[in-house]
């Protein structure tokens, strides 16, 4: 059966910049800092363009949450493949607490508005490291999920799933619909070429609200500070096996 695929792209600051803390320590600096997709949303669009240039998926529909910017985001991956974007226009003080729970309540809404059968995930966003918004789309769906895949095979009107897990690979059969969620190994996303971007700047872009969906965004969790990591402290080089013992000792880690 051919697949109708909703595909979740979030714009995060990009993975070269050093992070820097607001000076009073409610979030990270964001303007004027390169943003760019997320590493693992990238992964999934390349699974989603795959599965479509193998005649599985009929259609990719690419998706993202926040501000007026996230639209670049949502072009990029219409210059890897996808077929049309959804920006979800959320900014303000609903950007700042926009959570894994609230975005999940808008992909679900949005899975069932454009009846779709696949939804692929980046299985985490390198700014926030949640990794929650695949279970929880799976869970608002009622759909089987396949997290942490390092491949992903149809057959029939099923996912065989490969997942990493921490004893090593994992391998499940999931029935559609199915939420999936991309894993490093999943595959090497291409690069976008200049024809193909110039054809995104066609492709159509629809912009809608949460509360077009539905979506309400009051979240329950608050941020209470933001801080950098501490320093590391500096190595002690030690000559032999019998000082490195007194030295554990000295710290108190034997």
């Amino acid at each position: 059966m051919a697949l109708r695929a909703l595909v979740g792209v979030k714009r995060v600051i990009d993975y070269a910049v050093k992070i820097r803390v607001k000076p009073d320590k409610t979030g990270v600096v964001t303007d004027g800092v390169k943003h760019s997709m997320n590493p693992f949303c990238e992964i999934a669009i390349e699974e989603a363009v795959r599965l479509k240039e193998k005649k599985i998926v009929s259609e990719i529909i690419a998706v993202s949450c926040g501000p007026q910017q996230c639209q670049e985001t949502i072009r990029t991956a219409l210059a890897m493949g996808a077929d049309r974007g959804i920006h979800v226009d959320v900014s303000g003080k609903d950007y700042e607490s926009l959570g894994p729970f609230q975005v999940s309540k808008i992909l679900a809404a949005l899975a069932k508005k454009e009846n779709v059968n696949l939804v692929l995930l980046g299985k985490q966003a390198i700014d926030d490291d949640c990794n929650q918004t695949g279970q929880m789309t799976a869970a608002q769906l009622d759909w089987p999920q396949g997290t942490f895949a390092s491949e992903v095979k149809v057959e029939g009107e099923k996912l065989k799933v490969v997942r990493e897990i921490d004893g090593g690979l994992e391998t499940i059969s999931i029935k559609l619909p199915a939420v999936v969620t991309a894993d490093l190994r999943l595959n090497e996303p291409r690069y976008a070429t200049l024809p193909n971007i110039m054809k995104a700047k066609k492709k159509k872009l629809e912009t809608v609200k949460p509360s077009d969906l539905g979506v309400t965004l009051a979240s329950q969790v608050q941020i209470l500070s933001v801080e950098e990591p501490p320093q590391r402290q500096a190595g002690v080089k030690v000559q032999t096996t019998e000082d490195l013992v007194a030295k554990l000792k000295e710290v108190g880690r034997i």
